[in-house]
């Protein structure tokens, strides 16, 4: 039985029918790290969580250009500060780039494998070395 991990859950937003939310919930839970998951189809996503993200990553990090939702309702052609652009996002959130993750103070948004792998490096417990101390020896050998 392994000990329950003293780490605060990372959280994630994002849809059940998002490729890349279902991925970024599958790499946490291969390596056993709690998470928070926060579906934006049942429950929009907060006025002040959504400002972390855009004041961390700026609002075109945040928003989804390639996605449907943005070229069917003609953003492609329009310029805007991020202040425009962040009141589109919480209007219209499937505009949001999939998954929104946060790690404390720690943010991402889409896929973002490598930033993922640094907070699980950050926050995994040291390792423990069962009978390591003087006159222990390896599990299955003989004396």
């Amino acid at each position: 039985m392994t000990a329950p991990s003293a780490r605060a859950p990372i959280q994630v937003f994002g849809r059940d029918d998002s490729q890349a939310t279902r991925a970024a919930l599958r790499f946490f839970k291969e390596r056993r790290v709690p998470v928070a998951y926060v579906n934006l189809r049942a429950r929009p996503i907060a006025p002040g969580e959504l400002r972390r993200f855009v004041e961390r990553l700026g609002a075109a990090a945040c928003a989804d250009t390639d996605g449907k939702a943005w070229r069917h309702a003609g953003l492609g052609y329009l310029r805007m500060d991020d202040a425009e652009l962040a009141g589109r996002l919480l209007a219209d959130q499937r505009l949001l780039r999939l998954p929104l993750c946060r790690d404390g103070r720690e943010v991402s948004a889409g896929p973002a494998e490598a930033a993922w792998t640094a907070w699980v490096a950050a926050g995994a417990p040291p390792v423990a070395v069962i009978g390591a101390g003087p006159g222990a020896r390896a599990s299955g050998t003989k004396t």
